[in-house]
């Protein structure tokens, strides 16, 4: 006699929540690859295992799931770099915070900055990095606004430097986002040492430790100072030889005794009248 078959082992059917979030997460992959247009609603419903109505059920087209996929990356970006400039008092600090949550971020979501740094298309409601952009700018204005405050600079010129700054991070961020090297911490201390210091006052070793960057700057001071001597020590040395030099030309023009002129004997006296 034959044993009956097992059942069939039936698959768990998706909540229409799951089936959005799952769709959304295939679609997040496959336009960070291919873009918007070159991603197909086959490929989406192929890739979830449904038919494609299912996914104009939810989304209306792929032009909807990637409108919601780049809003999503948008406000997680946003709030990772405005809660990072929040959660320092000091302005270098803000900086150093906003800037290692930008590169977090790519890390941690590569494919997620892929497609917020493509071009905006008619299908999102968000825009274009651009916008991203300008609003991480607004976040940071009020810090440079008030860091120019403190300086007695004009204020006015607190939405310049704050394009000035985002920018200068994002396109690091971008070009970090297949490079990644060196790790980063370290394109996080150097793009702050650019921003906050400068070229004219670059720092040899940054780093987001104050402690360390005390003890560079110490060993700068130090270093400075050695210098410093070295090069007091060397003119010293050059003075004494130009005098030495001077003093030997001045003995071989000196006339010798027999072109001197008589001298009249102060002692002789003059003969009585």
């Amino acid at each position: 006699m034959t044993e009956p078959a097992p059942p069939r082992s039936r698959r768990k059917r998706m909540t229409g929540k799951e089936r959005r979030e799952q769709l959304l997460t295939i679609g997040r992959t496959l336009f960070a690859e291919r873009g918007l247009d070159g991603t197909s609603v086959e490929e989406i419903a192929a890739a979830a295992g449904v038919s494609k109505p299912v996914v104009y059920e939810h989304f209306g087209g792929k032009e909807g799931l990637y409108a919601v996929v780049v809003d999503r990356e948008f406000e997680r970006l946003l709030a990772l770099v405005t809660d990072a400039l929040n959660s320092a008092v000091h302005y270098r600090g803000k900086l150093e915070k906003a800037a290692l949550a930008l590169l977090e971020y790519i890390e941690e979501n590569p494919d997620g900055f892929r497609i917020i740094v493509r071009d905006s298309h008619g299908g999102t409601g968000t825009g274009s990095f651009a916008s991203l952009l300008s609003e991480i700018a607004g976040e940071v204005e009020y810090v440079m606004a008030q860091e120019l405050d403190r300086h007695d600079y004009d204020e006015k010129f607190a939405p310049m430097y704050a394009q000035m700054l985002v920018g200068m991070v994002a396109l690091t961020g971008q070009w970090w986002l297949d490079a990644r090297k060196p790790k980063r911490e370290e394109v996080a201390a150097h793009m702050v040492n650019l921003a906050w210091n400068g070229l004219s006052g670059l720092e040899p070793r940054p780093s987001l430790d104050p402690r360390r960057r005390r003890k560079e700057l110490e060993r700068q001071k130090s270093r400075a100072a050695k210098e410093a001597a070295r090069e007091e020590k060397a003119a010293a040395k050059e003075a004494a030889k130009e005098e030495k030099a001077a003093a030997r030309a001045q003995r071989k023009h000196r006339p010798a005794d027999d072109d001197l002129p008589e001298r009249i004997d102060e002692t002789t006296t003059e003969p009585a009248r």
